[in-house]
């Protein structure tokens, strides 16, 4: 048997900054039933997977370690049980757990077809890279569990990472009224444009007070809150009775506090959330899928590209990545 073709992938040997990444050479994986083989053009970068190479992740890497939720590209190769797609097709990976195995940084990966969706024609790879973890994450958020409606005010924070954005986008197509929240007022101008009716810089306003001014008291139906930690108490205070508050990140150093008295008073729902809730439900996956689709190929969704880099710039991206400065995805490009 010839020995399996060697493809550049990026990995890590420790945990730690951007400068643990780098570009090894490893067999390319073999090909089962279900799979596809996909030649890369790009990828996506996640705040999940700066987390993941530093520790701090919800999963844990398994040295040496692979990172990476999602990418596009052309497939090359099928399984013999995959009749729905063919050598030629752009398409787009659907993220999935197993980090460590299945990172999508290198020039050919090899998944299971079911995290496989068409590239809508519209689309460039850089967006197809950027699509499916915002709009997944959001999806299950927003449309599953929150459940929103037209005319329901709809908290984002951290709202100019690309799942920020991709919330602002989705309840503005569902008919609410999202409210972002940035740290200072460098990025309002940029979120106001991406749809946002009101944007808040918390480091230089007052966010209960803020949101009392937009709403008036108790009139915030929904919180989609990235970064946990002491606002989580002004959030509370801000809700509407019955109101949800949906927890999908901690960026936030500070320990949050579960802002009982409050939840009490007022018949809280505040629930911890991750992406992983809809992958592992087929109809959840497949309604998602459905949404997510349709919304890229009418127009409705959009992902919004900050910067490029090149594949040999992964530690530059991971930096840039890290410094808060985007406003939306950050790609890695594969020639």
């Amino acid at each position: 048997m010839s020995p399996r073709k060697l493809v550049r992938t990026v990995c890590f040997h420790e945990l730690g900054g951007p400068e643990v990444l780098t570009i090894d050479s490893l067999a390319s994986p073999s090909l089962q039933a279900t799979d596809v083989r996909i030649a890369v053009k790009a990828v996506g970068l996640n705040r999940a997977d700066a987390m993941f190479r530093r520790g701090s992740y919800i999963e844990k890497a398994d040295f040496p370690s692979r990172i990476g939720y999602e990418a596009s590209g052309i497939v090359i190769e099928v399984g013999e049980e995959v009749n729905h797609f063919r050598r030629g097709d752009e398409v787009c990976i659907v993220p999935q757990m197993g980090l460590s195995q299945n990172g999508c940084y290198a020039e050919e990966i090899v998944v299971p077809s079911e995290y496989v969706a068409l590239k809508p024609a519209g689309l460039t790879f850089d967006e197809g890279a950027a699509a499916w973890m915002q709009y997944l994450t959001v999806y299950g958020a927003l449309v599953e569990i929150a459940n929103v409606q037209k005319g329901d005010a709809v908290l984002i924070t951290a709202a100019s990472s690309s799942v920020g954005l991709a919330a602002i986008q989705i309840v503005k197509a569902l008919g609410g009224i999202p409210i972002a929240t940035t740290q200072t007022g460098a990025k309002k101008a940029a979120l106001l444009k991406a749809g946002a009716a009101h944007v808040i810089a918390t480091q230089e306003e007052p966010l209960l007070d803020s949101l009392r001014s937009i709403l008036g008291e108790n009139n915030l139906k929904i919180a989609f809150d990235a970064v946990g930690g002491p606002q989580i108490a002004e959030i509370a205070e801000a809700m509407s009775p019955e109101g949800t508050i949906i927890v999908h990140g901690a960026l936030s150093p500070e320990t949050t506090p579960f802002p009982l008295k409050i939840a009490l008073r007022k018949s809280l729902t505040v629930r911890g959330y991750v992406f992983t809730e809809v992958i592992k439900d087929i109809e959840r996956f497949r309604r998602a899928k459905q949404f997510i689709l349709s919304g890229l190929s009418e127009g409705t969704l959009k992902p919004v590209i900050d910067r490029s880099f090149k594949f040999e710039e992964i530690v530059a991206a991971h930096h840039y990545l890290e410094s808060n400065q985007q406003i939306g995805k950050i790609v890695v490009e594969l020639d």
